[in-house]
């Protein structure tokens, strides 16, 4: 199993360390918007960074790159279609962020839909997904277009059940409180949110979640189910039977909650 460990950043960040198999003091840093909490993870923990990943542009994800570039000496992979601090690997769909001397090898997902040129990275039974997918929510569209984020949705629910999936921020039992609201009677989420108040209070992290549990609970995910149809229907009063206008009509209602 993959080794994962992570330093927060801001309020709510998170910046994931990829542990080498071989080698687990050798990470490789994902989205670190701020290069302090790397700094002081490395120096506390003992370990050494050997390469950076960025999902997509934003400050809070890419912030960091320039001050860790500089100090460490180390490959960033990042979207080809966005603009990068120091990504000398410029990656997109079916490319492969292959690092051999740390036995690291993850294909590139594209996944607009947040940002216009938004990638994930999946390997090793886990995917780096960034602002695309949160646990019960997903990324507002901030460049792209409700059909782009169904898909890229849909992309990332095509992969095996069990894989462990980390997103870029905490926003867990926020997205579960409207999950519920939306979608009362789902027991799945009812007990996920019961669950994730224990992990919290217990070690400060919901993270991660995996596709089966996300295609349980998360609504973004169940567009096409009839509970999630007649929530949004009532909701815009408006008849919204095909799975890109739920979805829409899902994401304006979760910007007003």
């Amino acid at each position: 199993m993959l080794q994962v460990s992570f330093a927060r950043a801001f309020r709510d960040n998170y910046i994931w360390l990829i542990h080498a198999p071989s080698e687990p003091r050798r990470v490789v840093a994902v989205d670190p918007g701020d290069a302090a909490p790397v700094h002081e993870a490395l120096e506390q923990r003992g370990l050494e960074l050997a390469a950076i990943f960025a999902t997509h542009h934003h400050h809070d994800h890419v912030g960091g790159i320039s001050e860790l570039r500089s100090r460490y000496q180390v490959a960033v992979f990042g979207p080809r279609a966005e603009q990068v601090p120091d990504c000398d690997h410029a990656l997109g769909q079916d490319d492969v962020a292959d690092l051999p001397r740390l036995g690291l090898n993850f294909q590139v997902l594209d996944i607009p839909g947040h940002t216009a040129g938004h990638i994930a990275f999946y390997g090793h039974g886990a995917v780096f997904c960034g602002d695309t997918l949160f646990s019960a929510g997903c990324g507002r569209l901030f460049e792209g277009t409700p059909a782009q984020m169904v898909a890229s949705l849909a992309k990332l629910m095509d992969l095996p059940d069990d894989t462990a999936v980390f997103c870029g921020h905490e926003y867990t039992l926020d997205n579960l409180r409207f999950a519920l609201h939306a979608d009362p009677a789902n027991q799945d989420a009812r007990s996920y949110q019961q669950a994730c108040t224990s992990m919290l209070a217990e070690r400060g992290c919901t993270l991660p979640s995996s596709i089966s549990l996300e295609k349980r609970v998360n609504p973004f995910l169940r567009c096409d189910t009839p509970g999630i149809r007649e929530a949004v229907s009532r909701h815009t009063s408006q008849p919204a039977s095909d799975t890109i206008d739920v979805f829409a009509g899902l994401r304006a209602w979760k910007d007003g909650f």
